[in-house]
């Protein structure tokens, strides 16, 4: 499994016995609810993390591990454990280069529909400021009806003609 998103935090390396070594990092997802996911990398990894800084974006390799552990008393309870086990920086695609909080510039527009202007594609509005303390020009915005097809009609189509699609 993977994790892709920007690193949040870097911990300091801990020794917890004189065998078991690990070092924690934060990763924020980029998403539309983004997420803060701790990963442990341990042992020989913890030095892995020694060229990444705080900001950068990055793309985790991960294994989740969970354990039973019962409590003096008898009780029994269950932990999860995120492990890395790779971490590499990623390149955003086009586009998604941008540092969190900044608006996407599209060089690709919609085609008006129904009288409307034509605006960003997504919806984005090319004068937002991202949060600097102006109003939210997105929620005062009423819900657009999807676009009809972009696309041209199909010329004529015969039964005889053939495509190799098996359905």
């Amino acid at each position: 499994m993977e994790v892709i998103g920007r690193i949040k935090v870097i911990g300091q390396p801990q020794d917890i016995s004189s065998s078991f070594r690990k070092r924690e990092v934060v990763v924020t997802t980029e998403e539309q609810y983004p997420q803060d996911i701790l990963i442990e990398f341990t042992q020989d990894r913890v030095n892995l993390l020694d060229s990444f800084q705080v900001g950068e974006p990055v793309k985790v390799s991960i294994n989740l591990r969970g354990r039973e552990w019962t409590s003096p008393q008898g009780e029994v309870r269950y932990f999860n454990t995120i492990q890395g086990w790779r971490i590499e920086r990623n390149m955003p695609a086009q586009g998604m280069g941008q540092p969190m909080g900044q608006p996407m510039q599209n060089q690709y527009t919609q085609q008006p529909t129904m009288g409307q202007p034509a605006q960003q594609a997504g919806g984005f509005n090319q004068n937002y400021q991202g949060n600097q303390g102006t109003p939210n020009q997105f929620a005062q915005q009423a819900p657009q009806a999807p676009q009809t097809s972009q696309f041209p009609p199909a010329p004529s189509f015969t039964e005889e003609d053939h495509d190799d699609l098996p359905f």
